[in-house]
């Protein structure tokens, strides 16, 4: 029961494995030496397959950190592809997925050849409350709202919750060294009771926005389904958009969100096969280790 599955989506990658009769645990220890990428597997995360009484499936979300995520549209589109090649799903059919974050209906639109899929997800609805993504003070939608941060400077934050929290902040341009000391700050700000996505994004076409992506419990991230999901949800809701089919492009590559009048989502993109392998007895025995007393 050590066989696992990576993939990627827009270079966004994750190891899928069944989490049921796993001969050490997914403590947090364990998985930061699984996701680490000199000593272990090496990846963005871990998805754990678990059983479901509400659903088809049930899934798991570990950060490389070894903290745990509600929802991932990266993740989620990787755990189908997971799923096709253990035959447990078809292409064009229809299945729902339970996560931490809600349920997940999900079909495998289309083969795109060499190992390549388009894959389709309903991410839920999002919402805009601050209370949705663990933000201090009285509930209230958070548009444009100044968080201050270290030596007086301070960001335009927009909330969003697709069932995980995301904090978007619309710029001008986008200065990739000036991004990277400003999100961790974002990222862990202690106003977020639960740390939070950060997401730096500039309109560029009636129905495109560019972003750029630092995940709680990862980092900088060349690509993100939810992330995706709440810079398109953002920019409709502020009229920075026009269209509510919306290609949102990270460095990774695009990926397109049609944003629903009930602010509904449905985050379409593709996801490659990587491998298939299993863990030494050796890199076992590590993780037992590090998993239990």
């Amino acid at each position: 029961m050590t066989e696992f599955f990576k993939g990627h989506g827009l270079g966004n990658d994750y190891i899928a494995l069944e989490m049921d009769g796993l001969p050490f645990g997914l403590t947090p220890p364990a998985v930061r030496l699984i996701c680490n990428r000199h000593t272990g597997v090496g990846s963005d995360g871990i998805l754990g397959r678990t059983g479901s009484t509400v659903a088809d499936f049930g899934l798991r979300i570990f950060n490389p950190d070894g903290t745990e995520a509600e929802k991932s549209g990266n993740g989620l589109r990787i755990f189908a592809a997971y799923l096709l090649g253990r035959g447990e799903i078809q292409v064009g059919r229809a299945f729902s997925v339970e996560t931490p974050g809600g349920i997940v209906g999900m079909t495998v639109v289309a083969a795109m050849g060499s190992g390549a899929w388009m894959v389709e997800a309903e991410m839920g609805t999002a919402t805009f409350q601050s209370a949705d993504v663990g933000l201090d003070g009285d509930d209230r939608e958070v548009d444009n709202e100044a968080l201050e941060l270290e030596a007086g400077d301070a960001v335009l934050i927009n909330t969003v919750s697709i069932g995980n929290p995301h904090c978007v902040v619309f710029v001008d341009e986008v200065d990739v060294e000036e991004l990277r000391r400003r999100a961790p700050q974002i990222s862990t700000h202690p106003a977020f009771a639960r740390g939070t996505n950060v997401q730096f994004a500039v309109p560029a076409e009636p129905g495109a926005v560019e972003a750029w992506v630092w995940e709680r419990g990862a980092g900088e991230t060349r690509a993100s389904g939810s992330s995706a999901c709440a810079v398109a949800a953002a920019a409709v809701r502020r009229g920075m958009v026009s269209e509510r089919r919306v290609e949102v492009r990270m460095p990774g590559g695009a990926l397109h969100v049609e944003v629903r009048d009930d602010f509904s989502l449905v985050l379409r993109g593709p996801v490659e096969d990587v491998y298939r392998g299993t863990m030494t007895d050796g890199m076992v025995g590590r993780l037992r280790e590090v998993s239990w007393p």
